[in-house]
């Protein structure tokens, strides 16, 4: 075969393996889950705890919902704002709708608030507390683990009471600071309760990225769908 056929075809079938790339690549990214109500949020905010408050960080969560395909839906992030500086307290829990809540494998989550806030009733775990990619969010049997989400409430989803911050300045700070956590994958170093919480671990070491990361955390959040 001449040198200059065997080039053409070695560069159509290069092409060909490009546009088959390209393809897979443009349906992977085209994945939406339009009747997700629930996810863990895959990216963090810019700014470590500080999402300007409730408002950024619930626009955190339509925006990422958004790209899902679940848009259409009120993004509430399950976060509370403990009263300080002139603001009242506001709970997680009051926050996030009345439910069911179903991830992007439309498997169920919570059919309520209260079974949400019953350990022996929600399902929330390394297999079913995904993001809205579809992923699982990485956790204590990952090389990386994100488990820590952002919370800043109480067991039975109420904010903390004033005075200690427990919500990195009701999400304003990305320095000094702390802010109750769970964990997603309901693992930690012990086998109790707090460990098996997925709104009510323990608190943060600091309200910067490196400071979430170093007990386990990367910023990120719990989205409900509201309505």
């Amino acid at each position: 075969m001449p040198h200059a056929q065997s080039r053409i075809l070695a560069l159509a079938a290069a092409g060909l393996a490009l546009g088959l790339a390209g393809a897979a690549h443009a349906q992977q990214a085209q994945t939406q889950y339009p009747n997700m109500t629930f996810f863990v949020s895959s990216a963090p905010g810019p700014d470590g705890a500080n999402y300007g408050g409730l408002e950024g960080a619930d626009k955190h969560c339509q925006d990422l919902a958004a790209k899902a395909g679940a848009g259409g839906k009120t993004w509430r992030a399950y976060l509370s704002q403990q009263a300080m500086d002139g603001k009242p307290a506001v709970n997680a829990r009051d926050r996030i709708g009345k439910g069911p809540w179903a991830n992007a494998n439309g498997v169920q989550v919570a059919a309520s608030v209260e079974a949400l806030h019953d350990p022996d009733r929600n399902v929330i775990n390394t297999d079913t507390g995904l993001s809205e990619t579809g992923r699982k969010v990485p956790g204590r049997m990952f090389l990386v683990n994100y488990h820590d989400v952002l919370t800043g409430t109480m067991a039975d989803g109420t904010a903390p009471p004033a005075g200690k911050d427990m919500t990195c300045g009701n999400w304003t700070k990305n320095g000094e600071g702390s802010a109750m956590v769970g964990h997603s994958d309901r693992l930690g170093l012990t086998d109790d309760a707090a460990a098996r919480s997925w709104n009510a671990a323990h608190p943060s070491r600091g309200c910067s990225p490196p400071a979430l990361r170093s007990s386990g955390g990367n910023g990120l959040l719990y989205c409900f769908a509201a309505n």
